[in-house]
């Protein structure tokens, strides 16, 4: 008769990783079952879960990267007139970030939301827009107080949209807002010119 093999679990010990079973093998041999031996058979120890990145653990990275500063801008730039549309704007672009957290990448993409126009006097403007350099007329402010050097900047509140390992996005919760430094801007009153033909 044909040889025939098969095997059942053993509890004898044996040098199997962690996980597998030992199994003893037998063989039919002339209509009796002989033993072949010792085998080990599984897929080893289980695997350790991947920790898993939570929609938190993103927001306080988030509250971690630093994010510039920016300096407003004005047209005229360091001096201009009462009553007179002074022109705001700020250089403020999405950025792109790419983190890693608990072994896993983490793509972040920023976005200046809102912007806090601090003119100086005591007064501000918020918008949704950064403003652009003239012929635009986006942001526009009119100094009521000549004969004096005022100190303007731009707070811009910035949001974040987060994916995992390359897969959607969604939103980080929370925002974080950056201060823009101090800049100059003297303030002066407009001087009547008269003209008219002598005699």
């Amino acid at each position: 008769m044909a040889n025939q093999s098969g095997g059942c679990p053993s509890s004898a010990p044996g040098a199997c990783r962690p996980g597998d079973t030992l199994y003893q093998e037998y063989g039919l041999h002339e209509g009796s079952w002989v033993a072949l031996g010792q085998l080990c058979r599984g897929d080893g120890p289980p695997q350790a879960a991947q920790p898993q990145v939570t929609p938190a653990d993103v927001a306080r990275a988030f509250q971690r990267i630093p994010l510039p500063a920016l300096r407003a801008k004005t047209q005229p730039a360091d001096k201009t007139l009462i009553n007179f549309d002074t022109i705001f704007y700020v250089e403020a672009t999405p950025l792109h970030r790419t983190l890693t957290l608990l072994g896993q990448r983490v793509d972040l993409e920023i976005t200046p939301a809102t912007f806090r126009w601090v003119h100086g006097d005591g007064t501000t403007t918020e918008t949704t827009t950064p403003g652009a350099a003239y012929p635009a007329k986006d942001v526009l402010y009119r100094y009521q107080q000549a004969h004096v050097t005022v100190q303007h900047h731009v707070e811009i509140v910035w949001t974040a949209r987060w994916s995992l390992n390359g897969g959607p996005y969604q939103d980080v919760a929370g925002t974080v807002t950056t201060v823009g430094p101090d800049t100059p801007l003297q303030v002066a009153e407009a001087t009547p010119a008269l003209s008219g033909y002598g005699h």
